[in-house]
């Protein structure tokens, strides 16, 4: 008889777990019922609603879709677990949700700001290809439902974000460019 479970180990939100899952077990139910980070909500069970979105090796990923034992050695962040140097260990992006009042019933907001993440990260890492205009920030975040219509405000919060990081993006070049040589430089 074929095994049907095998040994997991993820990086999540920073820590390393190992589990014996079943290789059915899709990431989000791990998070949820192995991890007990109930976050990433479970919403469509079929990758429509982006209620369950979470960064998978820093990428945006719908967690309901992915098999667990297919990400063995995978870096998870969860909405747990983008926390930042910001107000109570908030990142960026929560505290211009709660500024912007980005959110309703919450229900999609952890799913939401996980995307928004992701978004501008991809934003950081490739600027020539991004388009942070309202019309491109709520294109990237279509995969993301809000029964409540927030989608103004959501993306408002996003656009405050993507101006802050642009406006630090001069200061951190300045600081990480090499100088011309001399002691000091």
């Amino acid at each position: 008889m074929p095994e049907t479970r095998s040994r997991v180990g993820l990086h999540v939100n920073g820590g390393r777990h190992e589990l014996d899952v079943d290789h059915r077990v899709t990431l989000l139910d791990l998070l949820r019922e192995h991890l007990g980070l109930t976050g990433a909500k479970k919403g469509c069970d079929h990758g429509q609603c982006g209620a369950c979105t979470v960064l998978v090796d820093g990428r945006r990923a719908n967690s309901c879709l992915l098999l667990a034992v297919a990400h063995d050695g995978a870096r998870v962040t969860t909405v747990e677990g983008l926390g930042g140097d910001g107000a109570g260990g908030l990142h960026p992006l929560q505290e211009a949700f709660m500024e912007r009042d980005a959110f309703q019933c919450g229900y999609c907001t952890p799913g939401q700001l996980c995307s928004a993440a992701g978004l501008l990260a991809e934003a950081a890492a490739d600027p020539g290809a991004a388009d942070l205009s309202r019309s491109g920030i709520a294109e990237a975040m279509s995969g993301n439902l809000c029964r409540c219509g927030a989608y103004p405000r959501i993306v408002d919060a996003v656009q405050d974000v993507a101006a802050m990081s642009q406006a630090d993006a001069p200061v951190r070049a300045r600081a990480q460019a090499p100088g011309d040589g001399r002691v000091g430089a």
